[in-house]
């Protein structure tokens, strides 16, 4: 590995000044360059050339453990601990796989649906008389976390949040409630009757 390194950087620093700060000779780096490489060496670029046709192969998915059967079925001998330097010294590193979205088993009422109101027409000539609400999931060190939102299409600000650990009826609701409460706060009106209908959604 020395020696390979001062080979690697020789045109950058004088092979005189990298090995003394390695502590080989000049001699000693010609002399590897000319010598014959081990079998050993050799069979390592061979077991490469197997993990880089593999690695492509395998969408760049394949690991150290999964790359050891592809090196073996090839009729090399190779334990994980060599397949993984291998992989290091090429820069293989495997990237993870997508993790499963989510699923939804919420079982909706055909009441449930509401009709399509706003037909597609995304503009609006004053605050608060059009609204879109949707939600998302992320992924989180702590698992899943899905948070909901409420546009209003007149200032194309977020009117309503919610964040929670599971998807419900409670989350977009609570995104909703949070935008009338704000709305109607700055406007200094009541809601009171579409507050009592969501309760009523909520409820179904």
């Amino acid at each position: 590995m020395t020696f390979g390194f001062v080979a690697k950087h020789r045109g950058i620093w004088p092979v005189d000044v990298l090995g003394e700060a390695l502590g080989v000779s000049r001699s000693g780096v010609y002399a590897w360059r000319t010598r014959p490489h081990s079998l050993r060496a050799r069979t390592d670029v061979q077991i490469l050339g197997t993990i880089r046709t593999s690695f492509a192969l395998s969408d760049r998915t394949y690991g150290a453990r999964r790359m050891v059967d592809e090196v073996r079925d090839a009729g090399h001998v190779c334990g994980r601990q060599r397949a993984a330097r291998l992989m290091r010294s090429a820069a293989l590193w495997a990237r993870p796989r997508r993790r499963a979205r989510p699923q939804d088993d919420g079982v909706r009422a055909v009441h449930a649906i509401a009709p399509n109101v706003l037909d597609r027409q995304f503009t609006a000539p004053a605050p608060d008389q059009k609204w879109v609400a949707d939600f998302k999931y992320l992924w989180t060190a702590e698992g899943w976390l899905f948070v909901a939102a409420v546009l209003d299409l007149f200032s194309r600000r977020v009117v309503g949040w919610s964040m929670h650990a599971t998807m419900t009826t409670q989350l977009v609701t609570d995104a909703l409630l949070m935008a009338i409460w704000r709305r109607g706060a700055k406007r200094g009106g009541g809601q009171g009757e579409l507050l009592v209908e969501l309760v009523r959604i909520g409820e179904r």
